[in-house]
């Protein structure tokens, strides 16, 4: 096992120049933890993490279809196993977790196209553009479009400095695996 080089910061540990994220949104799970290695980036993060997060035009329920897709599709244990949890506190089965890594149908599998298109292509080609755009709005395909990005830079970071799930995350998901 390789001991990463940015394991995530403990509160004896963390930066001054970002005393004041600790208590909230940074301070609460090991993805923010191990940002904090880079203050600027994580207090640059803050405001788009907000929009993607908590402001989406997706909604709470297709913003986890976007964010399940791309954890899957990264290869992110991490990403994955925190968005289960995530989508399961809104209504989620495990069936339609589990279909989310297949090819789920109808608005899901629209989702997931979508997602596929911009790992595949690196962009949405016009026709599923205009079907996203008819079936969720045309913010939401930007939020859609964003959200890929965001969560495949997070992906990364966590992969390269090996960021462990969070323990209360590990044990739900031992508890009631998908």
């Amino acid at each position: 096992m390789t001991l990463s080089p940015c394991p995530p910061l403990g509160d004896d540990q963390w930066p001054e120049p970002i005393e004041d994220l600790r208590s909230g949104f940074a301070g609460q799970l090991n993805v923010y933890r191990t940002m904090a290695h880079n203050p600027a980036l994580l207090r640059a993060w803050a405001p788009l993490r907000q929009h993607l997060v908590k402001d989406s035009a997706l909604g709470p329920q297709r913003s986890e279809v976007v964010i399940l897709r791309t954890g899957h599709r990264l290869g992110s244990h991490y990403e994955w196993a925190h968005h289960v949890s995530r989508a399961r506190q809104l209504g989620f089965t495990n069936e339609r977790i589990r279909a989310i890594a297949a090819m789920p149908d109808g608005e899901d599998g629209l989702i997931v196209r979508a997602v596929d298109a911009i790992f595949d292509q690196h962009y949405i080609p016009p026709e599923l553009e205009r079907e996203l755009a008819h079936t969720i709005g045309q913010e939401a395909v930007f939020d859609l479009i964003a959200t890929v990005g965001f969560y495949i830079v997070l992906g990364g970071i966590l992969m390269t400095y090996e960021t462990p799930v969070d323990d209360a995350i590990a044990a739900e998901l031992e508890r009631n695996p998908i």
